[in-house]
Parts: C-alpha cells; sequence; structure tokens
C-alpha cells in the first residue's frame, strides 16, 4: 500500500539527508520558536465562538499559520479557527436526555434550556480541541522529523526555486523603494532650498539698486530650478508608489498564498507518514479501520496541498507578467526624467509626466518668473 501510495502523490519525495547533528545555531532556535508556537497556539476555551467544521472546509480544524511569529520558509504550525457558533451537539443532548428519561425538557417544547446549550457548547469545545491537538501533533511531529533528517518531504523542485527567487526579488525592490524614498527626501529638501534662496535673491533685487539685475538673473534661475525640480518630484513620487504597490500589495499578496501552500505542504506529509506508519502494523480489524480513517484524512490533505500548489503556480505567472509590465514603465519615466532634469531640458520633463499622465499637485508651478512679472 506504501508503494500505491507514493505513485499518487503529484511530486516526488525527497529524503532529508541532514543528520541535525551539525545544524547551526539559528536553526535550532527557530525549531525552539515553533515548538513554542505550538505550546501557546491552542484554542481560546473562554470565547463563546465555536468550530463546527475544519481548516479551509476540512474537518481538522486549522488555519494557516501566517500570523504566527517569524514561520520558517517552508512549514507552519497551524492553529483552530473560531467560527460561527452551532447548536448540533446540544440537540444531540437534548435528544438524548429525553430518550433516557433525565430531566430535559418536554419533546413539545423544542426550545433547549441554559443548561443544556451550555453542556451542547463543552462538547464541540472539545471536539473542537481534540482535533486541533491531533493535527498539531502530527505537524510538530513532522516538522522535528525533517528538521533532523529521520524523515521525507515532499519537494516541487521547480515551484520552490520559483518561490525563492520571489521571495529573493522583493527583498531587492524593497532595497531599491529604500533608496528612492531617500532620494526624494534629499531632493524635496533641496528644491525648498533653491525656492528659499530664489526668495532671498528677489528680495534683495528689490531692495538694491545697484544689483538689481543681477539679484534678479539669480532669482530667476534659483525659481526655474525650483520649478523643474518639482516636476521631478513628481515623478519619482508616481515612481515610489508604484514600486511600493508592486511590492507590498502585489507580490505580499501572492506570498500569503504560498505560506497557505507550505502549511498544507506540511499537513499532508504529516498525514502521509502517518498512514505509512499504520500500513507497516499489524493488519487486525482496529488497525484497518484506523487505515481506512488515515486513508481518508491522508486524501483530502493531498487535495488541498494540490490545490494550493496550483493556486501558487498561477498567481506566480500572473506577478511575473505584472511585474514586467510595472518595471517597464516605471524605470522608463524614472530615466525620461533624471536625464532631462539634469540636461537642463524643461520641455522633456514636462513631456514625460505628460506621458505617463502624472498631474502635479503644487500650485506654485503655475506662478509667472521673475523676469515675466517685469
Amino acid at each position: 500500500m506504501s508503494d500505491g501510495i507514493m505513485s499518487k502523490a503529484a511530486t516526488m519525495e525527497i529524503p532529508i539527508s541532514s543528520n541535525g547533528v551539525s545544524g547551526t545555531i539559528n536553526e535550532d532556535e527557530s525549531l525552539e520558536q515553533d515548538l513554542q508556537q505550538v505550546m501557546v497556539s491552542g484554542p481560546n476555551l473562554n470565547e463563546t465562538s465555536i468550530v463546527s467544521g475544519g481548516y479551509g472546509g476540512t474537518t481538522e480544524g486549522i488555519i494557516p499559520t501566517s500570523s504566527l511569529k517569524a514561520p520558517p520558509p517552508c512549514c507552519s504550525i497551524p492553529r483552530p479557527p473560531l467560527i460561527s457558533p452551532s447548536q448540533s451537539a446540544a440537540c444531540r443532548i437534548a435528544n438524548h436526555d429525553r430518550d433516557s428519561g433525565s430531566m430535559s425538557q418536554p419533546s413539545s417544547h423544542p426550545s433547549l434550556t441554559s443548561e443544556e446549550m451550555s453542556r451542547g457548547l463543552a462538547v464541540e469545545k472539545f471536539d473542537m480541541v481534540k482535533k486541533w491537538g491531533i493535527n498539531t501533533y502530527k505537524c510538530t511531529k513532522q516538522l522535528i522529523s525533517e528538521r533532523f533528517g529521520r524523515g521525507s518531504r515532499t519537494v516541487d523542485l521547480e515551484l520552490e526555486t520559483q518561490i525563492e527567487l520571489l521571495r529573493d526579488t522583493k527583498r531587492k525592490y524593497e532595497g531599491v523603494l529604500q533608496l528612492a524614498r531617500a532620494l526624494t527626501a534629499h531632493f524635496y529638501n533641496l528644491v525648498q532650498t533653491q525656492r528659499a534662496l530664489g526668495d532671498a535673491f528677489s528680495d534683495l533685487s528689490q531692495k538694491s539698486p545697484e544689483l538689481q539685475e543681477e539679484f534678479g538673473y539669480n532669482a530667476e534661475t534659483q525659481k526655474l530650478l525650483c520649478k523643474n525640480g518639482e516636476t521631478l518630484l513628481g515623478a519619482v513620487n508616481f515612481f515610489v508608489s508604484s514600486i511600493n504597490t508592486l511590492i507590498n500589495k502585489t507580490m505580499e499578496d501572492t506570498l500569503m498564498t504560498v505560506k497557505q501552500y507550505e502549511t498544507a505542504r506540511l499537513e499532508y506529509d504529516a498525514y502521509r507518514a502517518d498512514l505509512e506508519e499504520l500500513s507497516l502494523g499489524p493488519r487486525d480489524a482496529a488497525t484497518l479501520c484506523r487505515i481506512e480513517v488515515a486513508q481518508q484524512n491522508f486524501q483530502a490533505h493531498r487535495a488541498k496541498y494540490e490545490k494550493l500548489r496550483g493556486d501558487v503556480t498561477i498567481k506566480l505567472r500572473f506577478l511575473q507578467e505584472n511585474k514586467v509590465k510595472v518595471m517597464h514603465k516605471q524605470l522608463l519615466l524614472f530615466h525620461n526624467a533624471i536625464s532631462s532634469y539634469f540636461a537642463g531640458n524643461q520641455q522633456q520633463l514636462e513631456a514625460s509626466l505628460q506621458q505617463f499622465n502624472i498631474k502635479l499637485s503644487s500650485a506654485a508651478s503655475d506662478k509667472p518668473s521673475w523676469l515675466e512679472e517685469q
């Protein structure tokens, strides 16, 4: 049965060769953090909400752990969700009480007493904790087994290469975004200084008749530089805003799906290993029943894993196409604006903004120059 299961897997399974002895301190600390998260990620029994379903439509009672602290890049431990209350368990207990002749409401009154509702809530919460505990135990066991090289994990080499490339690209784009913001801040201060200097020259030209022409030319030059600087700032701000959207919305949305996929991969391998272990044991009636349940759980997690793998593949392809389009436009804008400004080509600089439909909000650029006022 083990060979049949492995042949159906969507991806190949590669055993971990490391024995875990020579791991670095960072890996040990990461593993310790993962295990600590297991201890604190349990359900809150003080909450009135209960669950009657499971993670992502299954019956396992877990959710992706995107909110956990410092999750490892390839796996995370799930936590149970809080879903709207259900009265199913309470109804079962109430019916049992009526059948056994205990002190419960007569069958002619379908409404439940507060005691019966409380008992129903307790049963639901107990089931939730039980499902979460079993799932967490299996995932923790699989995680430790992978870390210390005693188990195997499902590996999609092509997909994991693309995921790692995305994370590396995001880090590099974040560096570009940080530098572009620093450039914007410094250049804004330069433009403000040029505006103040132009105002000072203009004031002195009116109060110094013998140097009126010289001060006037300098005032005009500074105000023209200020105007062109504001135009360049509009282009750079548009560049920064677009890169920020690409990183913190588009890429981040894809990485959220990647985290769900990595969690599903860990669960899939955990239930696969559990099924393999049961298949190697004795074939008595009790074991055959457990194998059948394990086979159902394995198929459910396999389906969820394959679905999320397909979602990640599609999102990565769309992200790549969108990234190329956005960066082609933004890099062309950035180049044209910078080169036109430092070449002193005011017409080309304004044409660059018109090409990308960028409108300046500053009203100072519409004011006439000092020479035009004379």
